[in-house]
């Protein structure tokens, strides 16, 4: 059984008021995430920066749904690729050792879009298994990506690139299971509220 995600929530009279809504959500999604790539913290000896853009990945998917959120990523990646300085520090380009994670995200926030449509935003629990998910995809692809960009074996990529950012993604799911869940209570449609998706 499907759910709504918070996006289906805004109104649409009509189709041509729903297409402008949803183009406006899949910029503003990408947009979202390039503005919180700007917030990056060097972490010694590391190429990975810790930024807000993954969390800000995993929040446009679960706020969009699936199909919207593959779509705001992709124009966050590709606009990111022509040159738009919004990855990490101002970056753009493909050739960074930290590219991988960026594909990462874009896998991620459609998989975290389907668990939201099946109501993996709605309660605490679900959200942290929702955000789990989410991130394990975005390192399953960012850690190998780095071993192979960066020269290392798997296990000096995944010291470098896993390991010193558990802590802030522990920090970064308390945010959503707290904001998500609450946003439905906030609308009156928690666990239980049925939507069309």
């Amino acid at each position: 059984m499907t759910t709504a995600v918070l996006a289906d929530l805004l109104p649409a009279p009509s189709l041509p008021r729903a297409r402008v809504r949803d183009a406006a959500l899949i910029a503003g999604g990408a947009a979202l995430t390039g503005a919180a790539a700007q917030f990056a913290v060097p972490v010694p000896g590391s190429p990975v920066p810790v930024t807000g853009q993954t969390f800000a990945a995993l929040l446009v998917g679960a706020s969009l749904g699936p199909g919207r959120a593959a779509l705001s990523l992709l124009l966050y990646t590709l606009a990111g690729m022509a040159g738009a300085p919004w990855f990490s520090d101002g970056g753009s380009g493909w050739s960074m050792p930290a590219f991988g994670y960026i594909l990462g995200m874009l896998l991620a926030a459609p998989a975290v879009g389907a668990l939201a449509r099946r109501g993996g935003d709605r309660t605490v629990l679900r959200t942290v298994g929702t955000m789990a998910v989410g991130t394990a995809i975005i390192y399953a692809v960012g850690v190998p990506y780095l071993a192979v960009a960066a020269d290392l074996s798997l296990a000096q990529a995944a010291d470098a690139g896993l390991v010193p950012f558990l802590l802030g993604d522990a920090l970064k799911a308390a945010l959503a299971m707290g904001a998500l869940p609450a946003a439905w209570h906030l609308l009156g449609r928690g666990a239980n509220g049925r939507n069309r998706a």
